[in-house]
């Protein structure tokens, strides 16, 4: 007879048995990334391109029913973006029931109680993604043995990682730029070029600066993500991977450096220390040397990836990994240097870098082991404290309602009456996406004595993400901030200042004490208010010059064959009074019935021509150009061309040497440092088809083509180019200008518009610039010889040299940080028109387009180009 302790065994050892077995089955059955890319993730010298990766998580969602795969839309070229849900079978057939308590929890839609009852019983949410930045390699490669290892992995830790939390897992976020970097690689694998980096950029239009449209979302990889991560899962931890961390490292963590945003609950900066704490534990218990923290990245700016989520109450997080490359590197120890990051020490005494890495072989599989090992620790905290997560982004959520209704400021209108109706619409718009809560009016209402038309928009900042509204509508104050007692500024970690309603040129109120209005909630991205076609056109029909929306219309009409002047003068049409610069565009009806209502315009029929001057204006074909240094500028500026239907091409360095430049109305030169727009990249640097820049060649066919009557336009440092190249009367006025005097990061500053100059026309007389460690010029003063024979200097600036644009005299800064402004810039000219030959060169000294977000200062590009189109 059997004992039951005995038979008890058995079972027990029954029970494993079969547990082994379905375990062994799962990672038999379930492919790994090597059965499929035919290596091991982070092999040297070997990638998997963004085919092969579709290929592998296609497999993996076939395979395992721990994994989901969707679709969440497309990039610019039109690759597929996919997101994988990572967790149990029993969670993920129960998907919806999860994202429903995490918006209940972060929308704060219910009351306590509730709210502690829908935390213990949810799932944390959790993002994971694969780095945004291609360059940066490693990240796009890790995420397959992440999905793989979380889906199979039969460990106590992977079990409750899986049952506790639905991991949301971005395996790539720019595939566009994955398969260029993976190109350029696999090229020039075995040359001297094989760790150099791609002569264009990784993203079609913004390169690097993918990880600064995050509160724009202009692209669509941005969009598609922030839709989920704000309007669909609300996570309560968003974790961004990047490269590289600093040299003689192995990754960078949190906590980060100062300042923080004030705006920010001080929860998330606890929890994001907790995050980077459990990784650096981590890290030292593995035997993984080389985590840093502390290190240059802070929690001032909103735009990012990882800052972003900061404002709707969730944990960001960014490591900076080292290793970018698969190909291996030798780092001698006796090389080691005494300190690293700009002075933490490597003997072991810092707090903040108390294990350091010492040396030795570094490979790519480096970089994914330390990627999974911060991975698995943020993970396994959530899995830990779950119910903890949730009902904090409750309570920060909630505590941001009740300073909505406990604070002086109630609400913001953005009224239907605006200079421009379309930049307001897409103001509007840019909050909605970003999960903002907002009311239209549904009829006229009344507010402190001020009448607001329907369709006028309410803004209650009684609504869970306050910070992030508020931080977008409100200037920011950056705290001054030394290096070290009288040395040089503490550099902002990206922008200092980015004021939405200053940067778009939208007025907006703001209500302090409480009042009802008639609105519906807006439930969709809201389209432009209705326009109109009105009265016979048989002359044409008039546009305000005043929206951007009337270039992109004018464009298509001209695109389309039809004609297009502009006005010199302002002009009547009935009762409507158009003010300089209106265009006036002819064609068929249909047409511009069919633009009135994709872009709100109102079309004014003319029965006959205006008694007013009018220039005659043909599409402009413009140049731009493209620098083999990959320049985010450039990106910015040929978006903003195709945005508002320009036709353009691309102008490389041999182009502008050898091409016949006449045919372009104008040349644009994005801002860039003169010395690599006239030299580019050394010879040994790249390939030779890349290096060398403009020269002396370009110059002179740049030259030349300003004498024949040509308009050449130059952002922010391109101007100093244009300038020292072209003899021109001017100098930048802070080239010389040591930083502890004068220091402006990218801050919103004051400029006054002479608003009868015909390129300033539709401009408002006070806009705000986006001055991003920018320029000021200063008009050489006319000389000639004197009765003896002496230098006599004028007063009156060169005749030759026409002011647009000067920073205001007083109260410059209008959001972020500014150090001497009023000593160095104040009063000084901010974009000229300088003569040269039969044509001109118009210079900026800041970058009107920047990361396409002034939309206030637009208008001053649309007229230096139509100006070398007009007849």
């Amino acid at each position: 007879m059997i004992s039951k302790t005995a038979n008890l065994k058995t079972l027990l050892l029954s029970a494993v048995m079969t547990l082994s077995c379905a375990a062994f089955s799962v990672a038999q059955t379930v492919p790994s990334p090597e059965d499929v890319y035919g290596f091991r993730v982070g092999a040297d010298y070997k990638l998997a391109d963004y085919s092969q990766i579709e290929d592998y998580l296609s497999q993996l969602d076939a395979a395992s029913n721990r994994v989901k795969k969707i679709e969440i839309g497309e990039t610019v070229l039109g690759r597929k973006m996919y997101l994988l849900f990572i967790s149990t079978e029993e969670n993920l057939a129960q998907l919806d029931k999860w994202k429903d308590i995490s918006t209940k929890l972060a929308r704060v839609q219910v009351g306590d109680e509730e709210a502690v009852k829908l935390s213990e019983e949810g799932k944390a949410i959790v993002w994971v993604d694969g780095g945004m930045h291609s360059t940066e390699l490693a990240h796009g490669q890790m995420t397959s043995e992440l999905a793989y290892t979380l889906a199979t992995s039969e460990t106590a830790e992977m079990q409750k990682i899986r049952e506790n939390v639905i991991t949301l897992l971005m395996p790539v976020m720019n595939p566009d730029g994955l398969d260029i970097v993976v190109d350029w690689y696999r090229k020039n694998q075995g040359t001297a070029y094989e760790t150099s980096r791609p002569p264009i950029l990784y993203h079609y239009y913004m390169g690097h600066d993918n990880n600064r449209d995050w509160f724009m979302n202009i692209m669509p990889e941005t969009y598609n993500v922030t839709k989920i991560l704000y309007n669909e899962w609300y996570p309560q931890i968003v974790y961004n991977h990047h490269q590289s961390s600093p040299s003689w490292t192995k990754i960078s963590l949190p906590p980060y450096a100062d300042p923080v945003n004030p705006r920010i609950h001080p929860a998330i900066t606890a929890g994001v220390s907790e995050v980077g704490s459990a990784m650096t534990k981590r890290f030292s218990l593995e035997n993984m040397p080389g985590a840093i923290a502390d290190n240059f990245y802070t929690m001032f700016w909103n735009g990012g990836g990882r800052t972003v989520p900061y404002y709707h109450n969730m944990i960001g997080i960014l490591t900076e990994t080292g290793h970018t490359t698969p190909t291996p590197r030798f780092y001698d120890p006796e090389k080691l240097p005494k300190t690293v990051a700009g002075g933490t020490p490597t003997d072991g005494t810092d707090i903040m870098y108390p294990d350091p890495w010492k040396g030795g072989e570094s490979h790519f599989r480096d970089a994914v082991d330390y990627m999974l090992t911060a991975t698995w620790a943020t993970l396994d905290l959530a899995a830990d404290r779950k119910s903890n997560y949730l009902h904090n982004i409750y309570k920060m959520g909630k505590s941001a309602v009740e300073k909505g209704t406990a604070e002086d400021l109630f609400a913001y209108i953005i009224s239907k009456e605006q200079w421009d109706s379309f930049e307001a619409v897409n103001l509007v718009n840019v909050l909605l996406q970003g999960g903002i809560e907002i009311e239209k009016a549904t009829k006229d209402f009344t507010v402190n004595g001020k009448e607001y038309e329907e369709g006028s928009y309410v803004i209650y900042t009684a609504q869970a993400f306050r910070p992030y509204l508020l931080d977008l509508m409100e200037k920011q104050n950056y705290p001054t901030r030394f290096q070290y007692p009288g040395g040089p500024p503490d550099t902002p970690y990206d922008l200092a200042g980015w004021t939405l309603p200053m940067q778009m040129g939208i007025d907006v109120d703001k209500i302090a004490e409480s009042f009802e209005a008639p609105t519906e909630k807006v439930t969709n991205l809201v389209e432009y208010y209705e326009g109109d076609v009105n009265r016979n056109g048989a002359f044409g029909y008039a546009l305000s010059v005043n929206t951007n929306a009337s270039v992109v219309a004018t464009n298509k009409v001209l695109k389309a064959g039809g004609t297009a002047y502009k006005s010199m003068t302002e002009f009547k049409a009935g009762k409507e009074t158009f003010p300089a610069g209106s265009y006036i565009v002819s064609g068929e009806k249909e047409m511009m019935e069919s633009l009135a209502d994709e872009y709100g315009l109102k079309f004014t029929g003319l029965s006959a021509k205006p008694e007013v001057q009018l220039k005659k204006i043909h599409l402009p074909k413009v140049g731009l150009y493209k620098s083999w240094v990959a320049n985010m500028d450039e990106g910015w500026t040929r978006f903003v061309m195709d945005e508002y239907e320009f036709d353009m091409d691309t102008l490389h360095d041999a182009d502008i040497k050898t091409k016949d430049l006449s045919q372009y109305d104008a040349i644009i030169i994005p801002s860039q440092r003169p010395s690599s727009i006239l030299h580019g990249h050394s010879n040994l640097s790249m390939p030779e088809k890349f290096t060398g820049g403009i020269g002396l060649k370009g110059s002179v066919a740049l030259s030349d083509y300003m004498e024949e009557g040509g308009t050449l336009i130059a952002f922010d440092a391109a101007s100093n180019f244009v300038i020292e190249q072209f003899g021109l009367p001017l100098r930048d006025a802070v080239a010389s200008a040591d930083s502890k005097d004068f220091f402006i990061p990218g801050s919103l500053i004051k400029a006054g518009i002479d608003t009868s100059h015909p390129l300033a026309f539709g401009m408002k007389d006070t806009v705000a610039v986006s001055f991003n460690r920018s320029r000021a010029f200063t008009i050489n003063k006319q000389s000639k010889k004197g009765e003896g024979g002496e230098e006599d200097i004028k007063d009156a600036p060169a005749p030759e040299v026409e002011v647009i644009a000067t920073y205001a005299a007083k109260d410059l800064l209008m959001s972020g940080w500014a150090m001497g402004e009023e000593k160095y810039i104040a009063k000084k000219p901010a974009m000229v028109k300088a003569k040269y030959g039969k044509g001109s060169a118009i210079l900026f000294a800041f970058r009107p387009q920047f990361r396409a977000q002034p939309r206030g200062t637009y208008k001053l590009i649309f007229n230096a180009i139509y100006e070398g189109a007009s007849e």
